[in-house]
């Protein structure tokens, strides 16, 4: 028994990671079907590390009757044409695009801090999963935040080329080698040199001279955790493959030690703890990839405000950020309202 669930984009960094983690978790699966784009039809792509092969379906012309939940990364402008037609079909959308996590009649779920949200998804049968660095600060923030409420973030995030897809992890590879053998480093992808260099830049520029990614952050912290939570934010890419990696500065309206931090997030659902002062006591990015946790170090007070804290959160941002969150999602939605075929 199980469900019959498409996976589209399959073809994509996160498509792939989605079945892998379909298979890993061993999600009740009755029947899989992978679908992209028509330059992609026919193609094999396998299921995890299952032996299994899947052939790659034109998305344009799938038919989503019958199926129950369909797993879409496949960017807004796809998802505009294609989320709606699934979901009148009676297929559940959990998209991992941006295009509908502000509509207010669509859940913007993070499993492990809003799962209730997820009741409300009838209402236009899909279902959306946020930005990757927002997925894994407010599974970092949220246990803290039920035990003293937070009043305001002010986050720095080091975020990896592969959130920009693999032309992004391309143009790193591509650079770090023509930098070693004398070669030109032309950005294409991004907007200046990604290779040995950080670029405080993420998506378009907004009037008031954040980015959109940056105001992603505050509008999702709202929309998921709490409206009167106080957010601001620095979005910046980094030469790194795979892993988020954050810097957050918290007040809160009660007083919260660090070690009584370290305790709630020891126990939190989500989270790893992993805070020793000492070299090397804390996580990085490469150590997260692939792995399901949002690991959490270097938690401490913060003298210069009242009840404020410190702390550094990593995390696999196309797990996490994207593949994982969605997958958790599909087990929440089975759990709470799906019946198995």
């Amino acid at each position: 028994m199980g469900y019959r669930v498409v996976v589209a984009g399959a073809t994509g960094n996160v498509g792939r990671e989605m079945l892998n983690i379909l298979a890993e978790r061993e999600f009740p699966i009755a029947e899989l079907a992978a679908v992209a784009s028509a330059r992609s039809q026919g193609d094999q792509i396998e299921f995890g590390e299952t032996g299994k092969m899947l052939k790659v379906q034109n998305i344009e012309h799938f038919d989503w009757s019958g199926w129950d939940i369909a797993l879409f990364a496949i960017g807004s402008d796809a998802t505009k044409i294609y989320a709606p037609i699934a979901a009148a079909a009676g297929c559940t959308v959990i998209d991992n695009s941006s295009l509908y996590r502000m509509e207010p009649d669509v859940p913007l779920i993070v499993p492990e801090v809003n799962p209730e949200a997820i009741d409300g998804y009838k209402a236009r049968n899909i279902i959306a999963n946020p930005n990757c660095s927002t997925a894994q600060m407010v599974v970092a923030l949220k246990p803290l935040h039920d035990a003293a409420t937070i009043k305001r973030v002010v986050v720095s995030t080091y975020q990896s080329v592969s959130g920009a897809g693999k032309a992004g992890m391309d143009e790193l590879f591509e650079q770090s080698r023509n930098i070693f053998v004398g070669d030109p480093a032309e950005p294409k992808k991004f907007t200046k040199q990604i290779a040995f260099n950080v670029i405080p830049h993420i998506d378009k520029f907004l009037d008031d001279g954040f980015t959109k990614e940056e105001w992603k952050m505050v509008v999702e912290t709202k929309k998921i955790m709490d409206p009167k939570v106080k957010v601001t934010a620095t979005c910046v890419r980094v030469p790194v493959f795979v892993g988020h990696s954050e810097a957050i500065n918290i007040e809160f309206e009660k007083e919260l030690s660090a070690e009584d931090a370290q305790k709630i997030l020891r126990e939190a659902p989500g989270v790893m703890l992993v805070d020793k002062r000492e070299d090397g006591g804390y996580v990085t990015p490469v150590e997260c990839v692939g792995e399901f946790a949002t690991y959490v170090s270097r938690v401490r007070e913060d003298p210069t405000v009242d009840n404020g804290l410190v702390l550094w959160c990593v995390s696999d941002n196309l797990r996490k950020g994207a593949a994982l969150n969605a997958v958790q999602i599909a087990e929440l939605l089975g759990r709470r309202h799906l019946k198995k075929a």
